[in-house]
């Protein structure tokens, strides 16, 4: 076939996005140029590689193997270019990095410290909504690093903890429990609970928490969100788990409040992730130590204030504790 690298870059991202003018927004192009490659490829290789009804978009039998090929070549040639950086000892080019939707809140502010230290590296974000997408793009070669939660145990990837991760419960500002001081893990299983959805890490950790505790609280709804959930929760609809990174503005405008619950916060980890196979570029390793340098001072930094009781011990859990 003759087609070119440039013609594969296109397909694989309209593929990953199901949209070409997602994919456009993505490449810097215009849509009319994606079309124009991507049927250039499909003239190539004979055959129809995306099916288009009205704006939906959906990949072909024949688009569905030529993606798993296009990743691999696109993952070789990301390869090559990072073996010619390490060569020249250079920390310049482009880092995709993963990150589940929770890490959106305190990421940022590392990445603009790393800016200023490293201003050649040019970042891309992958925001996944939950943990498995995260991995699909782990698993695909999709990204350099992740900054994630639980680690794939089904992918051979090496991951290192930077920070503690702290899950709470969360209720509106006037719910008799915030009164209460400790709440019983038997008081939450008369009241409503808005969840992440199945393949959150949040939801596993919230559903392990009740299931040590051999409660059943109602399920009142689940949502994809944590913005949706702070929003559900403000209005009474319920009480709900999420991390404590995401509830820092509305704890302190006293939008939420945090729950005194025996056994909680639920401290994990975060983690910076690669596939073990791969050889980090220079970019890429610049980041990893300074995620692991700089991550847990910064983050522990935000979230002690927002803890329950100012003397609370809990408010100084740190990566020992995870």
């Amino acid at each position: 076939m003759n087609v070119t690298l440039r013609q594969m870059r296109v397909f694989a991202e309209v593929a990953r996005r199901l949209s070409f003018v997602r994919a456009a927004e993505a490449l810097h192009l215009t849509p009319p140029a994606v079309t124009m490659q991507v049927k250039e490829l499909e003239a190539a290789v004979g055959l129809p590689l995306f099916e288009r009804s009205g704006r939906q978009v959906s990949l072909t039998t024949a688009g569905e193997y030529l993606l798993l090929h296009a990743r691999r070549m696109l993952a070789v040639l990301k390869d090559a270019e990072d073996a010619m950086a390490r060569l020249k000892h250079v920390e310049v080019g482009r880092l995709d990095v993963g990150l589940v939707s929770t890490a959106k809140y305190f990421l940022p502010r590392l990445l603009v410290q790393f800016r200023e230290q490293h201003p050649g590296v040019e970042l891309k974000l992958h925001v996944s909504a939950n943990r498995e997408q995260l991995v699909a793009l782990l698993r695909g070669n999709e990204i350099d690093l992740a900054i994630m939660g639980r680690p794939p145990k089904d992918l051979a990837t090496r991951a290192e903890a930077f920070a503690a991760h702290p899950q709470v419960f969360v209720a509106p500002p006037d719910h008799p429990l915030l009164r209460v001081h400790p709440v019983t893990p038997l008081a939450l299983e008369r009241e409503p609970f808005i969840a992440r959805e199945p393949g959150s890490g949040t939801r596993k950790h919230m559903e392990d928490f009740f299931a040590r505790h051999r409660i059943a609280p109602p399920l009142a709804m689940e949502m994809p969100s944590n913005e949706s959930i702070k929003q559900a929760v403000m209005a009474g609809m319920g009480l709900s788990f999420l991390s404590l990174h995401t509830i820092g503005l509305e704890v302190r405008s006293g939008l939420l409040g945090i729950l005194d619950v025996q056994d909680a916060p639920i401290v994990r980890s975060w983690n910076v992730v690669h596939l073990s196979g791969r050889t980090l570029s220079p970019a890429a390793e610049a980041l990893r130590y300074f995620v692991l340098e700089h991550g847990e001072a910064m983050l522990a930094a935000h979230d002690a204030p927002l803890m329950v009781g100012p003397n609370d011990p809990r408010a100084t859990a740190t990566l020992s504790s995870a």
